[in-house]
C-alpha cells in the first residue's frame, strides 16, 4: 500500500472480476450462477462438490454463456435478474439474439399501459 493513498490499494484489491454464467445441463434444463473465479467454479460443478447442488445431479454440464461484470452487487443482480427469465428469453440471450431479446421483454399483459392506451386496442381483428 502506498503511504499517500492506503485507500486506494484497498479498493484495487476489493474489485474482483465477477461472472455471471449459464450452464446447459444433461437434462436439458439451464443453471444460471455467478462467481469470480470461473475456471475454479466450473470444476466445483464438473466435480460435483455438492451433493445438495442443482447441477449435482445434471452432470455433465456445457457453459453456454459468460459475461463479465464489473462488481459483486451487479454481478448477483444480474444473475437474479436472469434466472426470472423464461427458458426463450435465457436461449435468446445464449445466442446472442438481441431482436429477441427485445421481443420477449415487451409485456403482453392486457393491464399493460402500452397495450392498455394503444389507438388500436378496440378495433376488431
Amino acid at each position: 500500500m502506498s503511504e499517500a493513498e492506503p485507500w486506494r490499494d484497498k479498493i484495487i484489491h476489493s474489485m474482483k472480476n465477477m461472472y455471471v454464467y449459464i450452464l446447459l445441463c444433461v437434462d436439458s434444463s439451464y443453471y444460471v450462477g455467478v462467481t469470480n473465479d470461473i475456471d475454479r467454479r466450473l470444476v466445483e460443478h464438473e466435480d460435483g462438490i455438492h451433493p445438495k447442488s442443482y447441477t449435482f445431479t445434471r452432470r455433465p454440464l456445457q457453459l453456454v454463456y459468460i459475461e463479465y461484470v464489473t462488481s459483486p452487487l451487479a454481478a448477483i443482480a444480474r444473475e437474479k435478474q436472469i434466472k426470472r427469465w423464461t427458458r426463450q428469453k435465457k436461449e435468446a440471450l445464449i445466442a446472442q439474439n438481441i431482436a429477441s431479446l427485445h421481443e420477449l421483454a415487451a409485456c403482453k399483459n392486457d393491464s399493460h399501459y402500452a397495450i392498455r392506451n394503444h389507438p388500436d386496442k378496440d378495433k376488431p381483428s
